[in-house]
């Protein structure tokens, strides 16, 4: 078999790279061993303004000028839907708080995304003396579906490999490579948390931060809107909510814990006072990075092998930003921005 690309890893960065080669027509098959866990703790949300200090995410006008119209291409192409337009209320504690969001919807990158008006908490089973305010231009992706729906379209079509990548049996010819029968121009690892057991690039600073979250059933809760608190509740339907999410820098697994439900619980119920169940919990690896920016580029002796990883907990924003900011490096010798560009790491 001889194609452009070999993609290892079908995470949201896999996925927005599949989605750039589709377009340029270029051939391509993806590797994925099911190991990759992020995208169930982050809960899907694409939101252009951080909550906790009211800045702007990074390049949020960028990353969301490229990521809607993807999924949009996605839901029409697969016949699904993944895209939910949801409003985003972040609780007020103080009036200080309350202060400093109206400074901050005065500030220009912000203007566009930051409500002026303040919203009166009228539901008797949430404590926000403080009322709300609200964040404009946000959804929701739902990527158990992105990712399950993008696999059985790629298998149907023979471009998915169900098997973890063995680094061993990559050689690299002149102008090309081959991994198996499987002779390739390019190669792009795009594995997540999975990249510490690349040899070509583990030793790029990758942070791995594990994050749970609960799924609970609240009939009395009555929200149509994401709440962002200590901890966020995102509404499912049918009475279901996302609560989370965790963040643990020293425990590795992909494994539920106790003390993850405890502490969710904890924050949960200093501002929830209807009765609920717990009736899912689940974990994840994040890939984050310790400057908080994605890990994109060629390897320092390979010409033709790229990395794109480290999206962190905006993967849904990001991944087809950084995904277009690789595919034209690659194809189009543009240059990488530079603070994504894994050279900075390497110089």
């Amino acid at each position: 078999m001889k194609v452009d690309y070999i993609i290892v890893g079908c995470g949201l960065a896999g996925i927005a790279f599949c989605e750039q080669l589709i377009a340029a027509n270029k051939s391509f098959v993806v590797f994925d061993n099911q190991s990759q866990q992020s995208s169930v703790v982050a809960g899907g949300l694409y939101n252009p303004v951080v909550l906790k200090r009211f800045t702007s995410v990074w390049k949020s006008e960028e990353q969301l000028e490229l990521a809607l119209p993807m999924y949009q291409s996605i839901e029409d192409k697969l016949q699904i839907k993944i895209d939910y337009k949801i409003p985003v209320y972040r609780r007020f504690n103080s009036n200080e708080e309350q202060n400093n969001w109206f400074a901050a919807s005065d500030n220009p990158l912000l203007a566009n995304h930051l409500s002026s008006k303040i919203i009166k908490n009228t539901n008797l089973h949430i404590q926000a003396d403080f009322g709300f305010g609200e964040v404009l231009n946000t959804g929701r992706i739902d990527t158990n579906a992105l990712i399950t729906s993008y696999k059985a379209s790629l298998k149907k079509h023979h471009q998915l490999i169900e098997e973890s990548f063995n680094y061993n049996e990559l050689k690299f010819q002149e102008s090309d490579m081959l991994y198996q029968d499987i002779l390739a121009t390019q190669i792009v690892f795009a594995e997540g948390f999975g990249l510490k057991q690349n040899p070509f690039f583990n030793n790029l600073p990758l942070k791995e931060s594990k994050g749970e979250l609960l799924t609970i059933h609240a009939p009395e809760l009555q929200i149509n809107y994401v709440l962002k608190s200590s901890v966020f509740i995102l509404p499912l339907g049918n009475h279901l909510y996302h609560i989370g999410a965790t963040y643990n820098w020293n425990d590795k697994t992909n494994n539920i814990t106790e003390e993850g439900r405890e502490e969710l619980l904890k924050k949960l119920k200093t501002f929830l006072n209807c009765s609920f169940k717990v009736v899912n919990q689940v974990a994840g690896i994040r890939p984050t990075v310790k400057d908080r920016r994605p890990l994109v580029g060629k390897h320092p002796k390979h010409h033709n092998m790229y990395i794109l990883n480290g999206l962190g907990t905006r993967g849904v924003m990001i991944g087809p930003y950084v995904a277009k900011q690789l595919f034209n490096n690659i194809e189009n010798k543009q240059i990488l921005d530079n603070e994504i560009d894994i050279i900075r790491f390497y110089s």
